[in-house]
């Protein structure tokens, strides 16, 4: 499987920091669910393991995991880290959203 969705450097700088220390290997895992206020939504977690069915982008030591039914939904995505006045938070500009809500978290397909 090809690697379509991009890392940006602040995002992998961001997940070797939450991941420094670790005495396991750990990434960040992306997935994509039913839910929130646009019908989809992004969920972030720090995982340990590797599925059998999962993309793992490795950008700057740092490594991202999406498992093959959420990569459906990321084709082109770009996955950055931002710092802003409301929070810091991994943001995910995806070409296949036709909308989403203000928070940014949740989109429509």
């Amino acid at each position: 499987m090809e690697s379509t969705v991009n890392i940006t450097a602040r995002a992998a700088n961001r997940i070797c920091e939450i991941t420094a220390g670790q005495t396991e290997p750990r990434g960040l895992r992306i997935s994509v669910n039913g839910g929130g206020c646009s019908g989809f939504q992004y969920d972030f977690s720090i995982a340990k393991d590797r599925n059998e069915d999962d993309l793992a982008i490795e950008k700057d030591g740092a490594t991202v995991l999406i498992d093959s039914v959420s990569l459906g939904y990321m084709s082109g995505a770009t996955v950055d880290f931002v710092d802003d006045l409301i929070g810091q938070s991994f943001k995910v500009q995806n070409p296949l959203a036709k909308a989403s809500c203000g928070c940014g978290t949740s989109f429509t397909i």
